[in-house]
């Protein structure tokens, strides 16, 4: 299905590419389609910002979250909370998209003008990916042996020292796995950001300025979009996928690094 995919956004790409070239994607003065400007640096530029925002942000929570459930949270409170993280996970993402058009982004407005901006897209991100890394480390803590944590107990170390220096190591395997995850859903994610962000093609010089990210762009201008234009739509399609293959070679040379040295 992988090669499908693949193949059929080169098939779709390639006009773009024959009539345009690779370069111009990089080098263009804008991105201004109707006037044969095809730049998509300023989106990619965009994409990276907030995905690399809303990881630095959601990640520490998300680690803390499953670290509070296992070890400081009585049953009684660590359950329905967890319950609740799953529940986070199913919302669909017009919703985050709408509370944060009517909620955050006025919010933004109020402490640094215009509101749409790459900080309402890093936070609603940030709450989006956030159940996917608490969720999976919560798995990871659960496959740590019991007998590290008693033997720890049995040597008089306290709780954080336990969890710092033998849980977390112990799970850094799926802790991993939760970040290259929620890295990736941190790409992909269209509508919410497409609602949030302000759509406007520049390159971000603080996080109050509106920006516009490949799958915004994407979204917003595939119903119109013809020749050209069109192919190069196809041609920020497979900039995304190689931007998802990086991190999957990424993820898998960490890991390799890990387990041999």
């Amino acid at each position: 299905i992988v090669v499908l995919i693949v193949a059929f956004l080169i098939l779709e790409a390639l006009p773009a590419l024959h009539h345009i070239g690779w370069l111009r994607f990089f080098t263009d003065p804008s991105w201004h389609p109707t006037e044969g400007f095809y730049n998509l640096t300023p989106m990619l530029w965009g994409t990276l910002f907030a995905m690399a925002g809303a990881v630095m942000i959601a990640t520490p929570l998300g680690i803390l979250s499953a670290v509070f459930c296992h070890y400081y949270a009585p049953p009684c409170i660590a359950r329905p909370y967890r319950r609740l993280i799953e529940l986070l996970a199913g919302i669909p993402s017009v919703v985050y998209g709408l509370w944060g058009l009517v909620v955050l982004v006025p919010l933004i407005g109020e402490l640094h003008p215009p509101g749409p901006s790459l900080l309402a897209g890093i936070v609603i991100l940030a709450m989006m990916i956030l159940p996917t890394i608490a969720l999976m480390a919560d798995a990871s803590l659960v496959n740590v042996p019991p007998q590290y944590v008693r033997g720890a107990a049995a040597l008089g170390l306290p709780r954080w020292a336990t969890i710092q220096g033998i849980v977390l190591p112990a799970a850094k395997s799926g802790l991993f796995t939760g970040v290259i995850l929620e890295t990736g859903r941190a790409i992909g994610e269209t509508m919410a950001i497409l609602m949030v962000c302000g759509n406007v093609v520049q390159t971000p010089s603080s996080i109050f300025d509106p920006v516009r990210t490949l799958t915004a762009n994407i979204a917003l201008e595939m119903a119109y979009a013809l020749g050209d234009h069109r192919a190069a739509l196809f041609t920020s399609g497979l900039v995304l996928m190689a931007m998802i293959v990086a991190l999957v070679i990424a993820a898998e040379w960490i890991s390799r690094g890990r387990i041999y040295g």
